[in-house]
């Protein structure tokens, strides 16, 4: 797992609705995991933990319907 992968995850949400729809509401870090590794992806929750503490404001404002992925990575 790398903070490729994880980078790679977040450009797929951006650019997937069907991947945002798997991701909106869920507040688990492991099934995040599990979703990143259905669409391809090997992160881990103390990546998303990490990316969370790394992200900027802009960023999170511009999340697809700041939900979902965002909102579970700001709870692990």
């Amino acid at each position: 797992m790398s903070e490729e992968q994880l980078k790679a995850f977040w450009d797929a949400i951006q650019a997937d609705a069907a991947l945002q729809q798997k991701l909106q509401g869920v507040t688990d870090p492991g099934a995040i995991v599990d979703i990143a590794k259905e669409a391809g992806f090997t992160i881990s929750a103390e990546e998303l933990k990490t990316a969370q503490e790394e992200l900027s404001d802009e960023q999170l404002d511009g999340a697809a319907g700041g939900g979902g992925f965002v909102s579970s990575v700001l709870s692990v």
